[in-house]
């Protein structure tokens, strides 16, 4: 089997990208609509419906002996999984990586179930409609969507499993590149998630870290320091510790933020590079020649971050810095967002970085600035207005 080139694969993505999908905000009839026009040989069949009765798909692929389960969307506003898992299915159908595509095809057998919380989707909220966290109700199994993962997994028995999530934008990772100015955002972030509280090591977590690790390798030098391990401190509710606990050998991936990019369609196609680096990665067993110790190399996530920072302010006749950050709220039926920013540290910020940097000797503010509070304030350079905050919202950004 040829090895996947990220570098051909990036290239190529806009041609295999599911198109009608443009941002974070599709609902299930539309992720039906695509399910729908699959090829027979994606078999696809209900496995269970959600607490408002919408329906909860699996989708399998292949034919070969080594079965990898791939999950998305348990929070119903982590949608880049779901989108790279549609990119996925389009990928294999492409006849430009026949031969890598029949090598994954023969030797494995892939089993796609993307959104598995399509209330919260809906409603573009984290939660289900009962406000659980299906991520903590692996244990008690309250929610319906909860039972049919849970279900479906023990029935499947597979060897592998993708435990697709988005995190949060203020993310980080540990900068240990001199190069690099500051903590960069955490554009991906990685974990083999702990099966014990002594976050033990075992064959099934040490498969899912060597995985991990070639990922990283290969995607390293697309984010430089925008990849990172996410802590693993065991969580006895959660999926993806007790799947790892069962013998499933699971890697979490989130997607975090980038800038310029809100909508996640840029870092979808990292994600997507990820998902198939993995999945070469596990039919070509390539990942048992990686050495353990680069996993444990993967730089730390941080939270050194804030979306707006700015540098050198006057206030109070002292000279420090403010750190913003948004809070998002689903408006207009869960169609999209409003941001609002926050006031959420003042003081000596010299070690933090942001999306948005704003640091000049001629900076001043006219306004209120109150730590906690939402920003209300005017933001000049000299006297061009540089940023606007109306009672929390963003004006004016130039």
């Amino acid at each position: 089997m040829k090895n996947l080139n990220t570098s051909s694969l990036t290239a190529d993505f806009s041609f295999f990208k599911a198109a009608a999908v443009t941002n974070r905000f599709f609902k299930h009839h539309e992720l039906l609509l695509f399910l729908e026009k699959l090829p027979a040989e994606f078999d696809r069949r209900i496995v269970g419906y959600s607490e408002e009765n919408r329906s909860i798909s699996l989708i399998s692929w292949g034919k070969g002996p080594v079965k990898v389960f791939l999950w998305s969307q348990m929070h119903g506003d982590e949608a880049t999984g779901t989108m790279a898992l549609l990119d996925l299915m389009n990928f294999l159908r492409q006849e430009s990586y026949q031969e890598e595509i029949s090598y994954l095809n023969s030797h494995c057998t892939l089993y796609l179930m993307p959104m598995v919380n399509p209330d919260g989707a809906e409603r573009f909220s984290r939660r289900n409609v009962l406000q659980i966290d299906l991520n903590r109700d692996f244990l008690k199994t309250v929610a319906k969507e909860s039972e049919v993962l849970k279900k479906t997994a023990s029935q499947l028995q597979p060897d592998y499993g993708f435990n697709l999530h988005d995190q949060n934008t203020l993310w980080s990772v540990e900068n240990k590149n001199p190069k690099l100015a500051g903590p960069l955002p955490a554009a991906l972030s990685f974990l083999a998630p702990a099966y014990n509280k002594q976050i033990s090591l075992n064959n099934t977590r040490t498969k899912a870290m060597q995985v991990i690790a070639e990922i990283y390798r290969s995607l390293s030098p697309l984010l430089p320091g925008q990849i990172g391990r996410f802590d693993d401190e065991f969580e006895p509710r959660s999926f993806g510790d007790n799947f790892q606990a069962s013998g499933i050998a699971t890697v979490l991936l989130e997607a975090g933020g980038c800038k310029d990019d809100q909508e996640k369609q840029e870092l979808r196609r990292f994600y997507f590079l990820a998902i198939a680096i993995g999945l070469q990665s596990i039919a070509t067993h390539s990942f048992q020649t990686i050495p353990l110790k680069d996993y444990f190399s993967i730089p730390p996530n941080t939270k050194q971050i804030f979306h707006i920072l700015i540098r050198n302010l006057q206030i109070n006749g002292r000279i420090v810095s403010i750190g913003l950050n948004y809070k998002e709220y689903p408006v207009l039926a869960g169609t999209t967002t409003e941001r609002i920013y926050f006031i959420d540290d003042i003081g000596d910020l010299d070690l933090w970085s942001a999306y948005q940097v704003h640091d000049s000797p001629s900076l001043n503010i006219i306004g209120k600035v109150k730590f906690d509070e939402m920003a209300d304030f005017d933001l000049f350079n000299e006297t061009q207005l540089i940023l606007s905050f109306k009672k929390g919202i963003l004006a004016v950004s130039h």
